[in-house]
């Protein structure tokens, strides 16, 4: 039998020695894998984890503009995502999410 390992504290990239990297994960790239992984060790903010804090942050000020829709931050997908009557849709980036809501304000009228 394996024994249960110790988990490990989060650190900051800025206390991190060149060349030292947390498990696999890069102490400060943008790769989703290493996203994840970072996100692993973090705190909960609100249900959230803080390493995607503003993605759920740029979510909620479109969702205070567009009230007839459900938008947020998928962080298992790591992409964007829109709830409407119709169903769920999936974006990407955030200027995919953008592009989207555009097109829809444009079909509208």
């Amino acid at each position: 039998m394996h024994p249960i390992p110790h988990p490990r504290t989060a650190q900051s990239a800025r206390t991190m020695q060149p060349g030292s990297l947390p498990g696999t994960a890069c102490p400060a790239c943008a790769h989703a894998t290493c996203r994840t992984h970072r996100a692993q060790t973090l705190p909960r903010l609100g249900g959230h984890r803080s390493e995607f804090s503003a993605e759920h942050h740029k979510a909620a000020l479109l969702q205070a503009q567009y009230r007839g829709l459900i938008i947020f931050f998928g962080e298992a997908t790591q992409s964007y995502w829109i709830a409407t009557p119709a169903g769920l849709t999936e974006e990407r980036t955030w200027d995919d999410l953008l592009a989207h809501l555009w097109a829809r304000e444009q079909y509208k009228h």
